[in-house]
C-alpha cells in the first residue's frame, strides 16, 4: 500500500508540474488496482479524485491551466519550426501567454497540417509509430507518435478503465474500426494488455463476420463506429439474433454522428449501453465522455479545450453554437505537438449551473452537430440524420449531400434508403424535426462540394471468408 501511495503521488505531481509521466509507473498503478480488486472487490475510496485529476477543481484550475499551457507554448516554440515561426509573427511571447492571451496565436487547421507535415515534428523525439485519419471528412492526415506516446496513452486509459470499471480481467474487446487508424487500434489492444481482458481485432469488415466473432468469442467489449454499428443491427435482425445471444455488456462508439434511432436499435438488439465518445487523431491523447444526460465532457487534464464562433474567432456564450479547438498539453503530446487545432466539430456549450449530471464537475457541451466546413450553417450533421434516420425504412447509415438552391437547403438522399416514401414525405420527416429543407429521392448521389456525407462503414476490408481448394498449375500435375 505504501508502493502504490507513492505512485500515486508521483502520478499527481507529474500532472500539476508537468514532469514527463513514466509509462512504466501507470502500469504498476493498474497492477495495483487489479490486485486491490481481487482482494477486496472495489479499488478504494479515494479513486475518483486520482481519476479526474487536479484540473476538475473550479478554484485551482485556471492557475494549473495558465502553468501547462505555459509549458505547452514555450516548448512548441523551442521544438518545431512551425510553432517557432507562428509565435513570432504572432507577437506572442511563449513563455508568458495565458489562456486569455493564446487568443492572440492563430488557429491550426488541418490543412497546416497536411502541407507541412515536418513542421509540427519536435527535434530530439524520435518519431515510432504513424497513424492516419480515415479520409472521410476530406485529405487524410497523418500523425506520428514517439515510444512515449505509444506506451504513456494507453497506461492513462487503462488505469482509468479498470477504475470505472469499466474494463476488467474478464473483458473481451472486440474492435471494428479502420486499421489506417494505428493508434487507436494499438491503444485498444495496449488496454485489454495492462487490463488483463482479451482483445479481437476485426477491422471495418463484413457485419455478419464481426457478429460471428461476437457470438463465438464471447465479446463484452465492442468499439466501433456509428455508421458500422447501424450495419450490425440489420444484420443481427436479418439473422433473428436477439440480446439474449450476446454477452456485451458496453458498446462505445466515436467517429460520427450517433442518432436516437440507431442508439436505441442498438440497446434493444444487443442488450446493453451505447456509449457516444469524442477522439480524434489530431488531438491525441486529448478525448472526452458521455454523460447520461447528453453532454461531452472533454479531459481538462490532457488540454485546454476552446470552443470559439467560427466565423469571429471568439468564446461562445452559453447555448451558443462554436466550433472546438482544442490543445494537448505537454508532456502528454511530445513528438507531433499542435496547439489551438480547430477540430471543426460543432458543439452547443452548457452553462455550468445547467450541468446536473455524474460528470458536473467538468465544463459539458452538446454532443458533436457537424463540421463547420461541411454542407450549410443552417442545416446541422445531427439535426438531418437524427431526423432521417428515424424514418420507417431505417436508412442506416444515412448517406446524403446537401446543397443550397436558389438561396434554400436541397437535401440528396438515396431513393432505396427510403423505399414507400416520397421526397414530400421525407421532407414533412425533416420539417417534424426542426428543418426547413427541400429533398430529393435520387438513384445516385451527386458529388457536390463538401456537403457529402461520407460514413467510416464504407472503409470495409474484405476478407477471404471460404477456404479455397489449391489446385497445381498444369505443367506440375503432369
Amino acid at each position: 500500500m505504501f508502493e502504490t501511495g507513492l505512485r500515486q503521488l508521483r502520478m499527481a505531481g507529474s500532472l500539476i508540474w508537468g514532469r514527463p509521466m513514466s509509462p512504466a509507473n501507470l502500469e504498476r498503478l493498474v497492477a495495483d488496482a487489479l490486485a486491490t480488486m481481487r482482494e477486496f472487490g472495489s479499488p478504494g475510496d479515494d479513486v475518483g479524485q486520482l481519476l479526474e485529476g487536479p484540473f476538475a477543481d473550479p478554484t485551482g484550475r485556471r492557475i494549473l491551466q495558465d502553468r501547462a499551457l505555459r509549458r505547452t507554448a514555450e516548448r512548441a516554440a523551442a521544438v518545431t519550426a512551425f510553432y517557432g515561426i507562428r509565435f513570432r509573427e504572432a507577437g506572442l511571447d511563449p513563455a508568458t501567454v495565458d489562456v486569455d492571451s493564446i487568443r492572440g496565436l492563430p488557429l491550426t487547421s488541418k490543412a497546416d497540417l497536411t502541407q507541412q507535415p515536418d513542421g509540427f515534428l519536435a527535434t530530439g523525439v524520435r518519431p515510432y509509430l504513424a497513424t492516419r485519419t480515415t479520409g472521410t471528412t476530406g485529405r487524410p492526415v497523418e500523425v506520428w507518435m514517439s515510444r512515449h506516446e505509444a506506451a504513456l496513452w494507453p497506461a492513462l486509459a487503462a488505469l482509468a478503465g479498470v477504475l470505472r470499471g469499466e474494463i476488467t480481467p474478464g473483458d473481451c474487446m472486440q474492435v471494428n474500426i479502420s486499421s489506417r487508424a494505428t493508434a487507436a487500434v494499438q491503444h485498444n489492444v495496449s488496454v485489454c494488455r495492462l487490463a488483463e481482458a482479451r482483445c479481437v481485432v476485426l477491422g471495418v469488415v463484413p457485419p455478419d463476420e464481426t457478429l460471428d466473432s461476437m457470438l463465438e468469442s464471447g465479446v463484452t467489449l465492442l468499439s466501433t463506429y456509428p455508421s458500422y454499428l447501424a450495419l450490425l443491427v440489420l444484420a443481427a435482425h436479418r439473422r433473428g439474433l436477439s440480446a439474449a445471444d450476446f454477452a456485451l455488456r458496453r458498446i462505445d462508439c466515436g467517429g460520427e454522428v450517433l442518432s436516437t434511432a440507431v442508439r436505441t436499435a442498438a440497446q434493444t438488439t444487443f442488450g446493453t449501453a451505447v456509449n457516444d465518445t469524442f477522439a480524434m487523431t489530431e488531438v491525441l491523447p486529448v478525448s472526452a465522455r458521455s454523460c447520461s444526460r447528453g453532454h461531452l465532457h472533454h479531459d481538462l487534464n490532457a488540454g485546454l479545450v476552446e470552443v470559439l464562433d467560427p466565423s469571429t474567432g471568439d468564446p461562445v456564450g452559453p447555448g451558443e453554437l462554436g466550433s472546438v479547438v482544442v490543445t494537448p498539453y505537454f508532456p502528454f503530446r511530445d513528438c507531433m505537438p499542435v496547439l489551438r487545432y480547430d477540430t471543426r466539430d460543432l458543439v452547443r456549450t452548457v452553462a455550468d449551473d445547467d450541468l446536473r449530471c455524474e460528470l458536473a464537475g467538468t465544463p459539458g457541451t452538446s454532443l458533436i452537430l457537424g463540421k463547420s466546413d461541411r454542407g450549410l450553417a443552417a442545416v446541422l450533421d445531427r439535426d438531418l440524420i437524427e431526423a432521417l434516420e428515424a424514418a420507417p425504412s431505417r436508412p442506416w447509415p444515412l448517406r446524403y449531400v446537401i446543397e443550397s438552391r436558389a438561396g434554400h437547403p436541397l437535401v440528396h438522399v438515396r431513393a432505396d434508403q427510403f423505399t414507400g416514401m416520397s421526397a414530400d414525405e421525407v421532407t414533412r420527416l425533416l420539417f417534424a424535426y426542426g428543418v426547413s429543407a427541400d429533398v430529393t429521392l435520387d438513384d445516385d448521389l451527386p458529388n457536390v462540394g463538401p456537403g457529402r456525407r461520407m460514413v467510416r462503414a464504407d472503409l470495409m476490408e474484405t476478407t477471404f471468408t471460404r477456404p479455397t481448394p489449391f489446385t497445381r498449375p498444369r505443367e506440375e500435375a503432369s
